[in-house]
């Protein structure tokens, strides 16, 4: 089964008419795109777009075969006129089924916002599934095979693909496609980083894709440390690495703290923003955590994990630093360190970097600052990926 990408963009295309945003200014080449629309086979056509017909000859397809026009999405201004020899454009009642003289065979599936997805079958039994912009399966039922390859809104809703996983919908040789991209994603390369954490990846307009044609998802670092300065969004940044995976457990090494109102804001924002299906280990004690089978880990943050470790030692104490401290120090990191060495979990660690300013007034200021430096430097001689925040823009270092 044969996939045409006739435009890939939301439904006001990329860049938006007269939007000054950054992201419109960069849409330029191949970063132009159309709203999406999906040939498939000749067949059926998903979506009727403006311009339709001239998208598919640009991409050197003819609509000429069409048998069926589905829309997926309420269509806001005037219509769009259908071109001649087009039939006419409809929707399919949820859970409804239709075969086309093709063979094809079509299923809508029900969405939790306005909207329908359709999943389509080849009389060769190549499976697809394509969702509308901002909408997620509303339910899926039980256990399902999973699908050739999946189409969606990846940066708008990353939690469609966490409930396919879970369903079982997405396997490793899924392929997943990134569709409806507005100007709210990041331009460039930054794009292509933020979907690949997700095994998705985004094509220009015009190409055509094989269902089941590909191997499997791109390989994805398994082990990444997210280090920055104070909010600079090192943690949002992190949990964007993981928000598409059902079951993350999420490793809060704060804890809570009696009678500051301030920190218990800090953690409640933190809570809120997580995706449900998360849970939550409130713990320092990393190294079971990253010895167990399990759900991807996402563990927020190494300088708390390195002030309790310091608690425990007595670090802060000249002579007890001097006399034991500095050596038990040495071996909890070198603990921590060869547990993330031997994982087998996916693990996304959050620190904070610290020495780029002012020099700490305190002797136990200072350790704390050199100590973090070197649990930084050698957590992240074991990680695939070293990922720098500054401003909320993330810089690869390293993978």
């Amino acid at each position: 089964m044969d996939v045409t990408l006739l435009g890939t963009g939301a439904p006001e295309g990329l860049p938006r008419p007269d939007c000054p945003c950054a992201a419109c200014a960069a849409a330029r080449g191949p970063a132009v795109r159309a709203a999406t629309a999906l040939l498939v086979d000749g067949a059926l056509l998903l979506d009727l777009t403006p311009g339709t017909v001239q998208a598919a000859a640009r991409a050197g397809r003819s609509l000429g075969g069409v048998r069926q026009v589905l829309l997926t999405h309420p269509h806001d201004g005037p219509p769009v006129e259908v071109p001649p020899g087009l039939p006419s454009a409809g929707r399919v009642p949820d859970g409804r089924e239709l075969t086309l003289i093709s063979g094809h065979r079509v299923r809508a599936v029900p969405m939790d916002a306005p909207g329908t997805g359709y999943e389509v079958a080849s009389p060769e039994g190549a499976t697809l599934l394509y969702l509308p912009p901002g909408g997620a399966p509303a339910g899926l039922g039980g256990p399902r095979r999973p699908y050739g390859m999946v189409l969606a809104d990846v940066v708008g809703r990353p939690d469609a693909l966490a409930r396919l996983r879970e369903a079982g919908a997405i396997g490793p040789e899924t392929e997943l496609v990134a569709v409806h991209l507005d100007h709210g994603v990041p331009p460039g390369a930054e794009l292509d980083r933020r979907l690949a954490a997700a095994g998705a990846r985004a094509v220009p307009d015009g190409t055509t894709l094989a269902v089941g044609a590909r191997p499997g998802p791109p390989p994805l670092p398994r082990r990444t440390l997210m280090t920055g300065g104070a909010r600079s969004g090192k943690s949002l940044e992190a949990e964007r690495r993981l928000e598409s995976y059902p079951g993350v457990v999420y490793v809060a090494t704060g804890g809570t703290r009696a009678g500051d109102p301030e920190w218990a804001d800090r953690v409640g924002a933190h809570r809120e923003r997580r995706p449900s299906s998360w849970r939550t280990e409130e713990t320092c004690d990393l190294v079971p955590l990253l010895a167990a089978e399990g759900p991807p880990l996402l563990v927020d943050c190494l300088s708390l994990w390195l002030t309790d470790a310091m608690d425990r030692v007595g670090a802060w104490d000249d002579e007890v630093w001097e006399k034991s401290g500095r050596r038990e120090l040495r071996e909890r990191v070198g603990g921590l360190v060869a547990a993330v060495r031997a994982t087998r979990r996916t693990v996304v660690a959050v620190t904070n970097e610290t020495g780029s300013g002012v020099v700490p007034a305190t002797a136990s200021g200072r350790r704390f600052r050199d100590e973090l430096g070197r649990l930084n430097a050698a957590f992240a001689g074991e990680c695939e990926q070293v990922v720098l925040v500054v401003a909320g823009q993330a810089l690869v270092l390293r993978g």
